[in-house]
């Protein structure tokens, strides 16, 4: 991308977000989509975490399921693991911040939950550490992530791999994703 004008900004967020409706497939959308409405529905928890600008997503995105995105309705059982600066900082300090996810998915994830991970490298040792968490307890994974995420394909249960590098254009597109996931649950929720 050259430039730094609004034209220039506006077309490489227009072709990264074509490529990834061209590489996410309407059916795996919706098939992750379809893990949300189970677990919620069952009283299942979703947990969401991401490092950074994703951690911002994580409690964006958790933010409007608990509280509401555009209508009113019961609070879903939804929890950002990346809310809780006491936790974060007391166990990345004295314990490690590898795992700081994982120790929460522990504490708080169960059999038929949920866990959406945010990275946009792919590679962010402590949101791995929770899919792998979550694994252990049996919870539906969902990783979105950027083009170098692809390495975690046959790792999570629903990954949604950008097919760019730019950490905002990356970002840009899983807003796009969690909003109509956003649209999903309050359509098939009460």
């Amino acid at each position: 991308m050259s430039g730094t004008s609004w034209l220039d900004w506006a077309e490489a967020s227009r072709l990264v977000l074509a490529d990834s409706l061209a590489a996410f497939a309407e059916e795996r959308v919706a098939a992750a989509a379809e893990a949300m409405v189970a677990a919620l529905a069952a009283d299942r928890p979703m947990l969401v975490c991401g490092n950074g600008g994703s951690a911002a997503d994580s409690l964006h995105f958790s933010g409007e399921l608990v509280g509401r995105f555009k209508r009113d309705r019961r609070p879903y059982r939804v929890l950002s693991l990346a809310a809780d600066p006491v936790f974060l900082t007391a166990w990345s300090n004295d314990a490690s911040f590898a795992d700081v996810f994982a120790r929460q998915v522990q504490a708080h994830g169960t059999a038929g939950g949920v866990l959406v991970g945010f990275t946009t490298s792919g590679r962010s040792p402590n949101v791995l550490a929770a899919f792998e968490a979550a694994r252990e307890r049996r919870m539906t994974t969902v990783a979105l992530t950027g083009a170098g995420g692809n390495a975690l394909d046959g790792q999570v249960d629903h990954l949604f791999a950008v097919p760019a590098t730019d950490t905002a254009l990356v970002q840009q597109v899983h807003l796009v994703l969690y909003h109509h996931w956003c649209r999903v649950l309050e359509a098939r929720l009460t």
